[in-house]
């Protein structure tokens, strides 16, 4: 009998605790909704695709490839983003360029991102700082594998 009134108490303990966090949490969530300021910050939800949260300067995002000013990749194919990826998703094949100061450039650069771990290593080891992770684009979601691998068009534009 007494076990039984200790439980039943523990339960009406978690209860109001429950009930305070509720109403203390739905208070600050109806004061951001009338647009009014608080010094607290934190457990009120986002509204997602209505509101969005600040991605920091260091966060990892999509890639992209960075181009010259007449248009070209910046890449010159020297493999090294091949070499240092852990998941082996980026395929580069290199072409001979018709242009005598640039000797190579990649005539295929795909990165499958089904693969991707978004570890940044490729962006590191870029001795031409051709690939980068900045964009900020964080909803990437499609329906099938072969959306998720992105080609030089798409890494480009």
């Amino acid at each position: 009998m007494i076990k039984a009134l200790g439980y039943f108490l523990e339960i009406i303990r978690g209860s109001i605790i429950t009930t305070r966090h509720f109403v203390v949490n739905m208070h600050f969530h109806f004061m951001k909704l009338f647009r009014i300021k608080t010094k607290r910050k934190g457990a009120v939800t986002i509204q997602y695709p209505e509101e969005k949260r600040e991605i920091a300067t260091r966060h990892r995002s999509l890639h992209r490839l960075m181009t010259n000013k007449d248009g070209k990749p910046r890449c010159v194919a020297c493999m090294l983003c091949v070499t240092v990826c852990p998941s082996e998703c980026i395929y580069v094949e290199a072409a001979e360029d018709p242009d005598l100061e640039v000797q190579k450039y990649p005539s295929t650069f795909i990165i499958d991102l089904s693969r991707c771990c978004f570890c940044g290593f490729c962006v590191e080891a870029c001795p031409e700082d051709a690939i980068r992770m900045d964009t900020g684009q964080i909803e990437f979601a499609e329906y099938s594998r072969e959306d998720l691998i992105y080609n030089l068009e798409k890494l480009i534009g």
